[in-house]
């Protein structure tokens, strides 16, 4: 059986600093034969990969930000070119890359899925045929009659699931788009992916929630700056890809502006800070104590209602906890400029151990109508520390919580 995508030697180069080589038009490519015009520095963003995904396979594409992982399925979608090398797709492809590709905002939904059916060379019977199940997979209710420019980034994400999940290509390239969804259609979307892999279907997975990785991706791939790390077993994969944020023990992160994916994005997260019980910056904690989360946030002009999500991961990559502001009564009302928030974990029980805090910035969700701000994709690490029982004559490296329960003994 051969590979359903062969990926041989593949190296993309940018230019920076200058002018984009592999983007130059007719225009700029004329006038650049009467002017003199420096490109820059060169960026590569892939450097030599090579890989094979077989028919069915759903393979987990892993790494931090700005590796090339959306530059690959770029490549890929044929959406860009390589700079050297080639793949080889056997079969008809569907992609989920960033909010807004595939579709025509001028259009409402139901017409931008006949244009998305087209495009993957479906007749119009063949589109009507899926029509009813395409719109009941994405919830969107009426709004599949509204131009999609008043989309939000939520229904949009949910409609182009379902068009590339219901049209029958046989490859389906996922970026992280999903996770500007909410929870239950995160995992509704999961499950069609799980579905569609049994299926035959060959799935290339890019995602920072490594639970979902390793629920469905037998096998997986590390990239780092351009160059596949490792590939081989998805538990061997992310451990490789955990230990790299092993470095960062200083207790604190900053975000440049110009680092992030949606540079228009009305609120970015700036910084994050995590203080002990003396209000120190630290990365150690000790059971029982407290755990002070520090968030500066940032808005580009006065907008309200923001939404605050922070999830805390194991080293593995599974999520142990989610908390929404709105749990404990809490909301940013307004941010004008400047923001710092807080919230404070008291009485620590987790198990000593490494463990990651991620941040997400959502507006007000409001009937599936949504705009994710920022998403803090690389977490930063902190320590468990138990220093309440170095004398335990037995040792345990296992577990989640620490806990410390009231003991009595009866009488017999």
């Amino acid at each position: 059986m051969k590979p359903a995508i062969e990926v041989v030697n593949i190296s993309k180069k940018y230019f920076l600093n200058g002018k984009k080589g592999s983007y130059d038009t007719i225009r700029d490519a004329f006038l650049s034969l009467f002017v003199s015009e420096s490109k820059g520095s060169e960026f590569w963003a892939l450097k030599d990969i090579s890989f094979d995904v077989m028919p069915g396979e759903c393979l987990g594409i892993i790494g931090k930000n700005g590796v090339g992982k959306t530059t690959l399925l770029r490549i890929l979608s044929k959406i860009t070119p390589p700079s050297y090398g080639h793949a080889i797709v056997r079969g008809s492809i569907s992609s989920l890359l960033e909010v807004g590709t595939g579709f025509h905002p001028e259009l409402s939904g139901f017409d931008n899925i006949f244009l998305n059916g087209s495009i993957l060379g479906l007749t119009f019977t063949e589109i009507h045929n899926r029509l009813d199940e395409i719109i009941d997979f994405a919830e969107i209710g009426d709004f599949i009659n509204t131009p999609m420019k008043f989309f939000s980034t939520g229904m949009w994400a949910r409609l182009a699931f379902s068009v590339a999940a219901h049209l029958n290509s046989e490859i389906l390239l996922i970026d992280e788009v999903l996770s500007v969804g909410d929870s239950e259609f995160q995992e509704k979307s999961r499950g069609k992916m799980r579905s569609l892999s049994s299926d035959g279907r060959t799935i290339l997975f890019v995602s920072h929630n490594m639970a979902a990785v390793r629920k469905f991706c037998n096998r997986s791939l590390l990239l780092d700056n351009g160059v596949i790390q490792k590939i081989g077993e998805t538990s061997e994969v992310i451990q490789d890809y955990v230990t790299s944020f092993m470095s960062n023990e200083s207790g604190f992160s900053d975000f440049p502006e110009n680092t992030s994916e949606n540079e228009n994005s009305m609120v970015k997260l700036k910084r994050i800070e995590l203080r002990n019980n003396k209000y120190e910056i630290s990365s150690n904690f000790f059971i029982q104590e407290e755990l002070n989360i520090h968030l500066y946030l940032k808005a580009r002009k006065k907008t309200g209602k923001v939404k605050v999500i922070v999830e805390i991961l194991e080293a593995d990559g599974n999520i142990l906890a989610t908390i929404y502001d709105s749990d404990s009564d809490f909301g940013i009302k307004e941010i004008n400029n400047d923001c710092h928030v807080s919230l404070t974990i008291a009485d620590l029980r987790f198990y000593p151990g490494k463990y990651f805090i991620r941040v997400e910035l959502l507006s007000e969700i409001f009937n599936y109508r949504f705009e994710q701000y920022d998403l803090m994709k690389d977490p930063l690490p902190f320590n468990i520390i138990n220093n309440k029982v170095f004398d335990r004559a037995i040792s345990r490296s296992s577990g989640l919580l620490f806990l410390t329960p009231k003991w009595k003994i009866y009488d017999s």
